[in-house]
């Protein structure tokens, strides 16, 4: 019995504690740029863009082409970094459990 209480006791501490990276994870922010800096997003711990930054000189007919390409790196780069961040916010709130390897955590 001791020991379950033990466990539920480790449960709810757990509870709280991702409670608390989420919110964390959800105030994140992170900037990836393309093109040399040329264009430049930002996306929110929740993985919504919050800015983009377009260097003028990409403003010409007939570079639109270019212009989209350089936004969709830009994000996938500034998707990738926040996707690291969580990962490593997770890694360490989950460190000593004994969790699946590729196991994902709900959020």
């Amino acid at each position: 019995m001791r020991d379950m209480l033990g466990m539920m006791k480790q449960a709810k501490e757990m509870q709280a504690k991702m409670k608390v990276m989420q919110e964390e994870i959800a105030n994140l922010e992170t900037t990836a740029s393309s093109g040399g800096g040329l264009v430049s997003v930002t996306l929110s711990g929740k993985g919504t863009l919050s800015a983009l930054n377009i260097d003028p000189s990409l403003m010409k007919e007939g570079e639109g082409e270019i212009l989209e390409d350089l936004i969709i790196a830009a994000h996938n780069d500034a998707k990738a970094k926040l996707e690291a961040q969580m990962a490593e916010k997770t890694q360490a709130l989950t460190a000593g459990l004994p969790i699946p390897p590729g196991f994902k955590l709900p959020f």
